[in-house]
This record gives C-alpha cells, sequence and structure tokens, in this order.
C-alpha cells in the first residue's frame, strides 16, 4: 500500500478508535464529582405562607445550609459522578431547611417539615430531584420520615449533557412535583405542582487524577500521639454563622455592606471557621476552655461597623457553653475583650475517635452580647447554632466545611430575566491528556471529515497523469 494511503488509513482508524473507546479512556466515564452547590427555593410561595400572617412560622437551617437571593436555599459539598461520554450525572448535596409554622398551644407547631439532603440524578432529557423529608400530616398530625424520595421531576430543556470539562453548571432546571413528593410534603400541593426551578453547579475532577489523601501525613513535632485523657487540645474549630438575617441585613439593600475575614478565618458560606483552637479538655469532668484563630469584620451604611475577633469556647461540667469574643464597634473604637456574645448547650463532650465536638447546639444571645450589638436584638434573643471540635489526638480530623466547588463554576444567578438552562461548562483540553476534549458528536465529526479526505486523496491519486478522464 503507497506511503499516502498507510497514512490516511491510520488517521481514519484513529478516529474510529478514539470515538469508540470504552469508557473512561475517549470520554473519562464516570468522573468523581467533588465540590458544589444547589441552589433551590423549594417553592417560593410555601416560604411565604409558612413565614407569613397566616402560618405565623419560620424556617431554620441545618448541616451548614445558607440562604442566596431573595428566596432560595444553598446546599453544599457536592459528592458523586458525571459520565461525560452519557451526559449521566449523580450528585448529592448537603445541608436542610426546617419549617415549623401554626404555633399550638403545647408549644408544638401543626406544620413541621424538613427537606434535606437533596441528590440530583440526570440521564437522556431530564431526571429526578431526591430528598430526605421529615413531615407532619395535616389533620392527623402523624410525623413520617423518608430517606430519598423521588421529590420533584427535572426537565433538562433540550440541553446536551455529554462533554469532557472540568465542572458541570445547570441553570433554572424546571422542577415539578411527583406523587411520591406531594404524599411527603403533607399534602400541602398535589403532584404535578410547579416547584421552584433548581440551579447547579459542581467541579468534576479529571479521570486520570488521583484522590488525594484526606489524612494529613503528622509533622515532626507531633509524631507521637497524645491519649484522650491529655487535657492538651491538639487543634480545634469553631463554626458560627453569628444569625443569618443579621448577614441578611449586612448585605442586603440597607446596609448595603459586607464581611472580610482576616487571622485564619474561613467563610464556609452559612457560618464562619475560628480555627487552631487551643486549649485544655477534661475528659472526666467534661469540661473545656479553648481559644481561637481568625477574626470577622461586618461594614455597612447606617454607621455599620463591627468586628468579632479572638473566639474563645468554654465549656463548665454542667453542660453550659459560652462563646466569647473581643468586639470592636465602629472604627477607631476601644476593643472589648472577652465578651460573652451566646450561651449554649454543650452535654456529653465524650470524644470520640479522638475528636470532642458539639453539633449545630442552639444558642441565645446575652446581655454583653445585645450590647455588642448595639441594642439591635435583644438578650435571650435565638442566634445561629454554635458547633466546636476539638481534637485531642494528632490523628483526629476536624469536621470539613462546606465545599461550595471552585471559583470556576460560578455561583448561579436567580435573576428573573436569567436563561432557563446554561449548558454544562467543557473545557479546551482534557486535564492530564493535552489533547482536545471532544464531545462524541465532534468525535464522529472529525471521522466523517477523515474519511471524506481519504476519499479526496484517492480520487486525486486515481487520475492519470496525462489529463485523460477518471473512471467511473
Amino acid at each position: 500500500m503507497p506511503s499516502h494511503l498507510r497514512t490516511c488509513v491510520t488517521l481514519l482508524c484513529a478516529a474510529v478508535l478514539a470515538a469508540l473507546l470504552p469508557a473512561g479512556q475517549a470520554q473519562a466515564a464516570n468522573r468523581t464529582v467533588q465540590g458544589g452547590r444547589l441552589d433551590w427555593g423549594i417553592k417560593s410561595s410555601f416560604q411565604s405562607y409558612v413565614t407569613g400572617p397566616i402560618a405565623n412560622g419560620s424556617f431554620s437551617l441545618t448541616g451548614g445550609a445558607a440562604t442566596v437571593g431573595g428566596s432560595q436555599f444553598r446546599f453544599h459539598s457536592a459528592t458523586g459522578t458525571y459520565d461525560g461520554s452519557s451526559g449521566s450525572f449523580n450528585a448529592g448535596f448537603s445541608g436542610g431547611v426546617h419549617f415549623l409554622g401554626h404555633k399550638k398551644g403545647d408549644g408544638g407547631h401543626q406544620l413541621d417539615l424538613t427537606i434535606s439532603r437533596p441528590t440530583v440524578r440526570l440521564a437522556g432529557g431530564g431526571g429526578t430531584l431526591y430528598v430526605d423529608v421529615t413531615s407532619k400530616a395535616k389533620g392527623t398530625g402523624t410525623v413520617t420520615t423518608s430517606s430519598q424520595v423521588p421529590f420533584a421531576s427535572l426537565s433538562l430543556g433540550g440541553i446536551d449533557m455529554k462533554g469532557g470539562g472540568s465542572a458541570v453548571q445547570l441553570n433554572n432546571l424546571p422542577a415539578t412535583l411527583t406523587a411520591q413528593g406531594a404524599k411527603s410534603f403533607a399534602g400541602y400541593y398535589t403532584a404535578g405542582t410547579a416547584l421552584d426551578p433548581v440551579s447547579l453547579s459542581a467541579d468534576v475532577k479529571a479521570a486520570a487524577a488521583a484522590e488525594p489523601s484526606r489524612t494529613p501525613a503528622p509533622s515532626p513535632s507531633k509524631s507521637r500521639a497524645k491519649k484522650e485523657t491529655s487535657g492538651r487540645i491538639e487543634d480545634g474549630a469553631v463554626d458560627w454563622g453569628v444569625r443569618r438575617t443579621f448577614r441578611e441585613y449586612v448585605t442586603g439593600a440597607i446596609a448595603d455592606g459586607e464581611w472580610k475575614l482576616s487571622g485564619g478565618a474561613q467563610d464556609g458560606g452559612a457560618l464562619f471557621r475560628f480555627p487552631e483552637g487551643s486549649g485544655t479538655y477534661d475528659e472526666k469532668k467534661q469540661t473545656l476552655d479553648a481559644t481561637f484563630t481568625g477574626a470577622v469584620r461586618f461594614t455597612g451604611e447606617q454607621g455599620l461597623d463591627l468586628s468579632l475577633g479572638k473566639v474563645r469556647a468554654e465549656v463548665t461540667d454542667s453542660g453550659k457553653g459560652t462563646l466569647y469574643a473581643d468586639v470592636t464597634s465602629g472604627s477607631g473604637s476601644a476593643t472589648k475583650k472577652k465578651v460573652p456574645l451566646v450561651t449554649f448547650t454543650a452535654k456529653n463532650l465524650t470524644p470520640k475517635a479522638g475528636l470532642a465536638r458539639v453539633t449545630e447546639a442552639p444558642a441565645k444571645l446575652t446581655a454583653d452580647g445585645a450590647e455588642a450589638f448595639g441594642g439591635m436584638y435583644k438578650a435571650g434573643t435565638a442566634m445561629d447554632p454554635v458547633s466546636l471540635a476539638v481534637a485531642l489526638t494528632d490523628s483526629a480530623e476536624l469536621p470539613a466545611l462546606p465545599d461550595l466547588g471552585s471559583t470556576e463554576s460560578a455561583t448561579p444567578e436567580a435573576a428573573a430575566d436569567e436563561p432557563k438552562t446554561a449548558e454544562p461548562r467543557t473545557e479546551a483540553t482534557a486535564s492530564g491528556t493535552g489533547f482536545p476534549a471532544l464531545p462524541v458528536g465532534l468525535a464522529a465529526a472529525s471521522v466523517l471529515a477523515v474519511a471524506a479526505a481519504l476519499l479526496v486523496v484517492r480520487r486525486r491519486r486515481a487520475r492519470p497523469a496525462d489529463g485523460a478522464p477518471e473512471e467511473n
């Protein structure tokens, strides 16, 4: 076979092989989804009903969930898989929302609904949104808890989910309540009811990338593990969002402000993490005295300027916890040291796997805390729950912060004029290969192009040198 034909055949075979390679080679099937957020208002009219004059209720956030925009809840830390060759997407998110309304004389509520841990599964032209639901039925008051209920059907609106990029971003997917969702929704809506649209963005890891170890190697200075009863804290963190409505006020139209973190403090979306805990812990008495690094400063219009730093947590043998901070109110004002801001309950601090922790303990504002906020809230006001964890051994791992994904997977907007859908992000090259990451359709087009080129070459070579007509 002439060399030019061998070259063309080689190119054709290579293109065909690229299009037909098994998953994980040509299109990196079942790649890992790690990090991202899902924004969903569940149903805006339901929110208005709960917080309105009829139900006269409220909602609270659990598991690191946050609010975003005017009426959306943000669920975080996407984990799952994405198959670029088929376009299938399967990812779960963390966090929950607890609605309460129609308070009864005994202190309970007729309306009591918790929706948490949304999972999105997409394949073909649509998909399903699954959630964990705990609800109290209207009328009977029967409480039902169900795991991963197929709550809403999702429409992709013709979006081609195939691709080879580093992130998937979908905005405003139409969501419709399923029959199972209507039942678990305590009968407030019927099957087929339109719910708020769902937006999500999630990071996708390259197929060839090795999973990083989540266990940090011990430093030379900490090579000997301490016993849990040693009393000295090796590391620790306090997670506290101050107060959801205060954060919304700061960034809202009135204050038109912001917050800035310093000294190593971290933003977890619905909370701030104050890290590098140090201090003492008594396992027998279950008492704790620990200080943490980092600070947060809130600024805005109407004279807003409040800084909280040098956070400290104390837990007594009675199980009462107090969160302190150095407080600066106003630029140039003197800093008040160790102000007791909130109290919380911290019972059963028995360590597990070298970690003593309190998870989302309800917190109430102290009188000194009310003064620190300039009288904006009264003493006894419910503030955001307090979570703290202290490591008593070198091997103990602190709870992970909510993972909202990379900056490349942009925050979905909730504007009314936003396009209903957006295609998944794709990158120019497949990470780790250096070669173009071609969707299946584009790979097929390449095959046809090579085949056409081969045909042209063959026809040109078949033409007689003397200019005689080609053979049919």
